[in-house]
């Protein structure tokens, strides 16, 4: 089996951090890549989920509130609020 040589750019916290992990498991960072490419290969996808943090806009707490604010502006509420409140809001 011939090999290949692959030069990744990794933050050095995280590559020390993953070597500290692979040395209690017993592996080198190279095989450790090798059965993520292997996993990567069989089974055609990334083997662990990535997923995107959701927006803390979209909260259901912060779309209420929003919605609140809404109805108060459609029936003529106006709403005054300070800096202050508005900070003890957050």
């Amino acid at each position: 089996m011939s090999t290949s040589t692959v030069t990744v750019r990794i933050d050095d916290d995280v590559k020390a951090s993953a070597q500290s992990v692979l040395d209690e498991i017993g592996l080198s960072l190279t095989a450790a890549m090798n059965v993520f490419l292997k996993a990567v290969v069989r089974t055609r996808s990334i083997p662990f989920a990535l997923e995107a943090e959701p927006d803390p806009f979209y909260s259901e707490s912060n779309l209420a509130a929003l919605r609140r604010g809404i109805g108060q502006f459609e029936q003529g509420q106006v709403i005054r609020k300070t800096m202050d409140e508005l900070r003890a809001m957050e």
